[in-house]
């Protein structure tokens, strides 16, 4: 399942800290061990059951969260770095591990993406945290995967998780206007 994961996610080889590089690595496999989904469904499926004929899959809105996150964090260092400390790790490992609950909120059936029924009762930021907890990754990154989406909203987010909010949402939100 590792090799698996790598070749999905080759922006882990951004975490410059092997420790975290290793907890994010673990916390995919995890989610892999406990979903009724297969690496290979995450290339095919939407990336969203929110936004009807989706044609963007989950793999392509992950990756692009993760591009523009990094590179948002990157800017902001550059031009706001004196007055404003941005850990990057903690952007990418939260941008990558932002939606890993989705593989317990999703299943396949017939061929097609759905809630499950898991999904039904924790949407995926819950879940998402549990499984990261469980292997380890720590709070600043924990708190970005609860923060991400709308539940966010009533919590004071770090600069880091507003990165990856932001960066989620604007290639999110697009979609809903197709």
């Amino acid at each position: 399942m590792r090799e698996a994961v790598e070749k999905l996610w080759p922006e882990i080889g951004w975490i410059e800290g092997p420790e975290l590089r290793e907890q994010v690595t673990q916390t995919w496999i995890r989610a892999f061990e406990l979903s009724p989904l297969e690496p290979a469904d995450l290339n095919e499926i939407p990336f969203t059951l929110l936004v009807p004929n989706c044609p963007a899959t989950f793999m392509e809105h992950k990756r692009c969260v993760v591009h523009v996150a990094r590179k948002s964090a990157e800017s902001m260092q550059e031009f706001l770095g004196r007055a404003l400390e941005i850990d990057l790790d903690t952007v990418i490992a939260g941008a990558i591990l932002a939606d890993v609950g989705k593989l317990l909120e999703y299943e396949k059936v017939d061929g097609e993406a759905r809630q499950s029924d898991r999904g039904k009762a924790l949407r995926h930021p819950f879940t998402g945290v549990a499984l990261a907890i469980e292997c380890g990754v720590p709070d600043e990154v924990c708190h970005i995967i609860a923060a991400h989406a709308a539940e966010g909203d009533l919590v004071k987010r770090t600069t880091e998780a507003y990165i990856v909010h932001h960066a989620d949402f604007m290639t999110y939100l697009p979609f809903k206007n197709l």
